[in-house]
């Protein structure tokens, strides 16, 4: 009795949950206006309430059945969906970073440059740049709060030995007029994109004009490790522009793509809920060696606050120089990451919007 009692929640249950993600799956990729999309979640539903009642009321055999049926029709659609690179864009998002690595050499072809005056007046730019990673000396982690402390936007900022500074931030790939969903990000609504920008463009968008909350940490790892996880990012860049994929809330986010490129250098790497409240990401990276203990993670956060300093900032500015302005720079490690050395921990990165 007992036995029968939980074989039939666990059914009621399945067919709840399998009716609530289909009537959400129909309602973002179904084809059509969104009245239609709205229609059909509708129906999924009136559809899935009757077999819950044809179950439970009257103990009916082929709900469940009918259930899984209807089920396997849906999942035979949602496969046919497929991530594509030849959608009508949104301008920040409309083309795609590829590189060529020849050594130390690197171009980077689409690096975005825009200057923002608000979200929808700016003056777009795509360049390609060079960059020598004999050069290259440090590497920052900067994040952007736009929800709540527990939430922020984590991006990767590369230094060279001329002042120049790139930035690679993995975001959803929007359409035009299209705006960010967590829960549409479980139901293929967006693609991945990897951007490299100047930071002057992609951290003042975020303080100036969203009026998001930035904030910078030096990371300490070897030079051989910031070469290595520079050239992965590269790497996932020529990878999307043959390959797109969706991003995915919490299966193929940043956050995960980010830690999976981490992993190729040091496979020690722990996972974390910080890598997905990427809010408390510092505390991560101190407890992992990649920021330095000479002060505790509340006085990093203090200094490195740089939300203030790039509002302030001028157009003939040094922006990178600004917002660095008190920001003790890192204590590189020379130790490779084979030799048990816990400093290399590079970070991994959170929801985009």
């Amino acid at each position: 009795m007992i036995a029968r009692s939980l074989l039939g929640a666990a059914a009621g249950l399945l067919l709840f949950v399998s009716g609530a993600w289909g009537a959400l799956a129909l309602s973002y990729q179904l084809p059509g206006p969104p009245p239609l999309r709205v229609v059909g979640a509708a129906l999924w539903s009136v559809a899935y309430l009757a077999l819950l009642i044809a179950f439970f009321g009257w103990r009916a055999w082929w709900a469940p059945l009918s259930g899984v049926i209807l089920l396997g029709l849906l999942m035979a659609w949602w496969v046919t969906i497929q991530p594509r690179n030849d959608r009508v864009w949104a301008d920040d998002v409309a083309h795609l970073l590829s590189g060529e690595v020849q050594g130390d050499h690197v171009i980077l072809h689409n690096v975005r440059n825009f200057t923002w005056r608000a979200e929808d007046d700016y003056d777009a730019r795509w360049e390609t740049r060079e960059y020598d990673l004999a050069h290259l000396v440090s590497a920052d982690a900067v994040l952007s709060y736009w929800s709540s402390e527990a939430i922020a936007h984590a991006m990767l900022s590369f230094g060279f030995d001329d002042g120049r500074h790139v930035v690679f931030s993995m975001e959803i790939r929007r359409e035009k007029g299209e705006a960010f969903s967590e829960v549409g990000g479980f139901f293929k609504q967006f693609e991945l994109v990897l951007i490299a920008a100047d930071e002057r463009d992609i951290i003042r968008v975020r303080t100036n004009v969203r009026g998001e909350d930035d904030y910078l940490f030096p990371l300490r790892m070897p030079r051989e490790a910031m070469r290595s996880l520079f050239v992965s990012y590269v790497s996932a860049a020529n990878r999307l522009v043959v390959a797109p994929r969706f991003y995915n809330t919490v299966t193929s986010n940043c956050t995960t793509i980010v830690y999976r490129m981490a992993r190729r250098i040091d496979d020690g790497l722990p996972m974390d809920i910080r890598l997905l409240l990427t809010g408390y990401l510092p505390e991560y990276l101190m407890d992992n060696g990649a920021l330095d203990k000479r002060m505790p993670v509340d006085e990093w956060r203090r200094l490195g606050r740089i939300t203030d300093r790039a509002r302030t900032s001028h157009a003939d500015d040094d922006f990178s120089a600004v917002i660095r302005q008190g920001v003790p720079p890192a204590v590189l490690s020379d130790a490779s990451p084979s030799s048990g050395d816990s400093t290399l921990k590079p970070f991994a990165a959170n929801a985009d919007r």
